[in-house]
């Protein structure tokens, strides 16, 4: 089981990378026009599906790297690089490519469920969160590891679900600039996480780096 510090410090680079203030103003254009009975429902099966993408993640990690034929630190190079692109994309007060492209929303205004694409999959729940998820599932052994992870995961659902639920008047009260001041925040603090993954992944590939 890893120290309690790594634990927060995932909590609060998942929460930037699912961007939920990101997420809000696109959540809200998505659900115009629809009572909030709708909303909610919205609300909750894009949190589910991020629950359920997270968490296969974070269970099915191992395979992954297994069947692709790579190391962890490989991976967490490679995985630190998104995290870093998504960074930079919250630093600008944009929603990253990563996450979700402009083909992608203008074919979510004709699905019904939004909830799950786009909002669930692949803005929230995409290459940044998952590669998190294996990364954070990889550093540690024994089931108090795993269960810890698991509880981060699914607080920062909570979260999650309680941001999209309240996204009108927090849309109201902090406006589109309140939003991307939120949403700058957030990204210099994964830019933080990211790098730091990245310095992690290439001291183990190359262990004559650090003499």
């Amino acid at each position: 089981m890893e120290p309690w510090s790594e634990y927060s410090r995932f909590v609060i680079a998942l929460f930037a990378i699912l961007t939920p203030f990101a997420a809000i103003p696109i959540f809200l254009s998505l659900t115009e026009g629809r009572s909030e009975q709708e909303r909610a429902s919205t609300a909750s099966s894009a949190v589910l599906t991020v629950a359920a993408v997270m968490l296969t993640s974070a269970f099915l990690g191992d395979l992954i790297l297994k069947v692709l034929g790579t190391s962890l630190d490989s991976f967490r190079v490679g995985g630190g690089l998104v995290l870093l692109l998504i960074s930079l994309s919250m630093l600008n007060a944009k929603v990253s490519p990563v996450q979700h492209t402009a083909t992608e929303a203008n074919e979510a205004e004709q699905k019904a469920a939004v909830g799950v694409v786009p909002l669930g999959i692949p803005l929230m729940a995409g290459p940044g969160s998952i590669s998190a998820v294996i990364i954070q599932m990889q550093r540690g052994e024994g089931w108090e590891h795993a269960a810890m992870v698991v509880a981060c995961i699914l607080f920062v659902c909570m979260l999650l679900w309680i941001s999209l639920r309240m996204a009108v008047p927090i849309g109201h009260r902090l406006g589109q600039t309140g939003l991307n001041i939120m949403n700058r925040l957030f990204g210099l603090l994964l830019a933080a996480v990211a790098v730091e993954i990245i310095a992690t992944g290439l001291r183990a590939l190359f262990p004559g780096w650090q003499t």
